[in-house]
């Protein structure tokens, strides 16, 4: 039996030798660099031959590969044709953005709505996420734009927004501990950025410390902290009223800052372009977010 090769794949292929980069072909057609080399190897197995070799670091058709694409190319317009002569629904475009949840009710709304009146027609896909899995969840392909913490001190790839500097957040009303009662400790689950800043802190001081509750959700964080459960290490950013900086009062150590940072895919498409520069622009003109730039704790920003 002849095979029959896969329309999304011969997309793929189509869309990819077009942009010069099969990366860039991932994210315009909303998927991961490793769906799009499933695709591609695919192809290969239906046609019993190599459609692409290595061009330094991309691909490129082989001569069996430019005469797939060139049927891919007709193939797709006769679909498109017929698809359009009955009307079928368009696959509607699709962004795919990640936040830490401290930015979620802040500054989520008003990127998302920005970006709807410029691009009215694309879905897009929020995901709250950890530092560490939204950074990973952009290289892999998996996420199209996120911020996300890292800290001050370290090198890494995007662009700096601020420095924040971390607060020993709790109830106001909090009595100082005595010196060798355990501080007890709201935080997330492991990994976490700022749970391993607030125990690194600890230690250095010699103040003993207990968990006393562990969550992955910010809403259990506040909750836990509101019900005076413990206390907690959060960035400097718009915070709930009802809580206060209490690291003066309670003689806590000082704390390192953070640096908030985009990352956004190597070869993001027009929409997710538009998207990175509306939520960098949301997020570096929140006013509880830009009177910190300029305080005194904040430390020299780097764009890498």
């Amino acid at each position: 039996m002849r095979p029959t090769f896969d329309m999304d794949a011969l997309r793929t292929m189509v869309v990819g030798v077009e942009l010069g980069s099969f990366a860039r072909a991932a994210s315009q057609l909303g998927r991961s660099q490793s769906a799009v080399s499933m695709q591609l190897k695919k192809l290969e197995e239906q046609a019993g031959q190599r459609l692409f070799r290595r061009n330094g670091r991309g691909l490129v058709p082989t001569e069996e590969g430019e005469a797939l694409l060139a049927y891919a190319r007709r193939i797709i317009t006769l679909n498109d044709e017929a698809a359009a002569s009955l009307n079928a629904p368009i696959a509607t475009a699709t962004v795919r953005m990640g936040l830490p949840q401290d930015l979620f009710d802040d500054v989520m709304p008003e990127a998302i709505t920005r970006f709807a009146r410029l691009r009215p027609g694309v879905h897009v896909e929020v995901r709250a996420g950890r530092n560490y899995a939204l950074d990973e969840e952009v290289r892999s392909g998996r996420l199209d734009v996120a911020a996300a913490f890292f800290p001050a001190s370290s090198i890494r790839r995007g662009t700096s927004l601020v420095t924040l500097p971390l607060l020993w957040l709790g109830a106001p009303w909090l009595a100082k501990p005595a010196s060798d009662e355990p501080i007890p400790l709201v935080v997330f689950d492991y990994p976490c950025l700022f749970r391993q800043a607030a125990l690194q802190a600890l230690e250095r001081k010699g103040r003993p410390w207990r968990l006393s509750l562990t969550t992955p959700s910010l809403p259990g964080v506040w909750a836990a902290l509101r019900s005076g459960y413990g206390i907690s290490v959060r960035p400097a950013i718009p915070l709930p009223r009802d809580l206060r900086d209490v690291g003066a009062k309670l003689d806590l150590p000082k704390l390192p800052a953070v640096q908030l940072r985009m990352i956004t895919a190597a070869a993001p498409s027009p929409a997710a372009s538009d998207l990175q520069d509306i939520l960098q622009d949301v997020i570096r003109k929140r006013r509880g977010i830009r009177a910190l730039r300029s305080s005194r704790h904040s430390r020299p920003q780097r764009d890498l």
